[in-house]
């Protein structure tokens, strides 16, 4: 057998929930301390090896089963974020941004990632959040930009709303250089760590797993955020997703892969969701 790189679960992603990834002789072996390492003679397609409790029986899947999965509950979840009545997306909307604006843990914070809600994609409205950070000067806002097709996505300073122009998706981001001709701070060269990230995604459930889109643009930026964060001895800025209601399933029925970053809390219309220690402590 071949060792390869050591891979370790997100932060929040209980140590019993994958017990190994496998295809024929290559797979994710425990080595403790929450360390798992690739091992590998042949190259086949991976098979992911899911359990929620030690003693259960254990589920085989593909990795080419479980994208197709992934893509059937996305599919399933955008069905039933365009039939929301548009005036309960509204009240969500609201309650989620207020119970966020009145939060200690929110205005305690003085640095934070933030996506910029699309309306189109049916994402929860963070436009009153953005607003009420712009106007603190206490606080550093970061937003993302996409650069390209390969999960390249930044997170860039900006201090006011028409720093932002729409993309090829007619999506914001923020333009590379400010007024003056300078670069943007890029959140991975900043000299102090952020607090927090606000995240979107399709689907979530109480134990932190987190679908995306299917870009894998989040996950590739806050693995190597989080890794940025270890190597500098920071703390790990508390990673929360906004909801709807509709979009928080039952757990374990989200399909996972060694690349998913799980969430430490959500927010939905009825409050704050603690998933992680991290987040019962803000919370308590």
């Amino acid at each position: 057998m071949i060792q390869h790189n050591a891979w370790r679960p997100q932060r929040g992603l209980p140590e019993r929930s994958v017990s190994v990834l496998r295809c024929g002789e290559m797979g994710l072996s425990y080595k403790g301390e929450g360390v798992w390492s690739m091992i590998a003679a042949k190259p086949h397609a991976l098979s992911l090896i899911l359990r929620s409790q030690p003693t259960r029986s254990v589920a085989f899947a593909t990795m080419e089963e479980i994208f197709t999965q992934k893509r059937l509950l996305r599919s399933k979840i955008k069905k039933d974020l365009r039939s929301m009545d548009p005036t309960l997306r509204s009240h969500q909307d609201d309650a989620i941004q207020n119970f966020i604006l009145e939060a200690p843990w929110f205005n305690c914070c003085n640095r934070l990632c933030a996506y910029i809600s699309s309306s189109s994609l049916r994402e929860v409205d963070t436009s009153k959040l953005l607003q009420n950070v712009l106007k603190d000067t206490t606080k550093i806002l970061y937003v993302p930009r996409v650069e390209d097709k390969n999960c390249h996505m930044r997170m860039l300073n900006i201090s006011r709303m028409d720093d932002l122009i729409a993309n090829s998706m007619n999506i914001l981001e923020p333009v590379p250089v400010d007024a003056d001709g300078n670069d943007r701070e890029d959140v991975m060269l900043a000299d102090e760590p952020v607090d927090l990230l606000l995240l979107p995604g399709l689907a979530f459930d109480k134990t932190g797993r987190r679908l995306g889109r299917g870009g894998g643009y989040y996950d590739t930026f806050l693995s190597k955020y989080q890794e940025l964060v270890r190597q500098r001895n920071w703390k790990q800025p508390l990673l929360i997703a906004l909801s709807y209601s509709v979009q928080i399933i039952e757990d374990g029925v989200i399909p996972l892969t060694p690349s998913d970053v799980f969430i430490d809390a959500l927010v939905s219309p009825s409050g704050f969701i603690p998933i992680t220690s991290a987040a019962h402590e803000i919370n308590p």
